[in-house]
């Protein structure tokens, strides 16, 4: 139960971000063409997906979440993670895009850029330096060999699975 409340708890964040914030800042949500709608629909599926496919991740076999008050007890290189070091937040960021095509909204898109900026510096500043001190040499092999956020055709399998 403590880890059902735990997991439900970590989607405040992207609740704020995907939700609340896009709500706040744009007042007009309406639909001003259709084609632009079915786009932006269509990118929010593939933005959900991704970032379905990374919770599953960080609870199956991170054995934690994506909120940082819960963080994983596992380092998580496999799947989509063996692409792109920051899928959750790839999928933020293709969500937004999605929305903010879908009502033509360039407020919601300049907050895709902000929320970009921000995680990019969160990344750079505070979590891969502390991703190296909880993980020392496999995230440091990681990181060597997974970009950050342009994803590598060819998965990365890291040398301790393939022995």
């Amino acid at each position: 139960m403590k880890t059902i409340i735990k997991n439900i708890i970590s989607f405040i964040l992207p609740g704020i971000v995907l939700i609340i914030v896009p709500f706040y800042i744009e007042p007009d949500i309406s639909i001003k063409q259709i084609l632009a709608l079915v786009t932006g629909l269509l990118l929010m599926c593939i933005g959900l997906f991704i970032m379905t496919l990374t919770i599953s991740l960080f609870i199956r076999i991170g054995k934690g979440t994506l909120a940082p008050w819960s963080p994983t007890k596992k380092l998580v290189i496999n799947g989509i993670y063996g692409h792109v070091r920051n899928p959750m937040i790839s999928g933020v960021l293709i969500v937004l895009t999605g929305e903010s095509i879908a009502i033509l909204s360039l407020n919601i898109f300049i907050w895709a850029v902000i929320f970009f900026i921000i995680n990019n510096l969160y990344f750079v500043i505070y979590e891969e330096p502390n991703l190296e001190k909880r993980f020392g040499h496999e995230y440091k092999e990681y990181k060597k060999n997974v970009p950050r956020w342009i994803p590598r055709l060819k998965p990365f399998v890291s040398d301790s699975e393939l022995k």
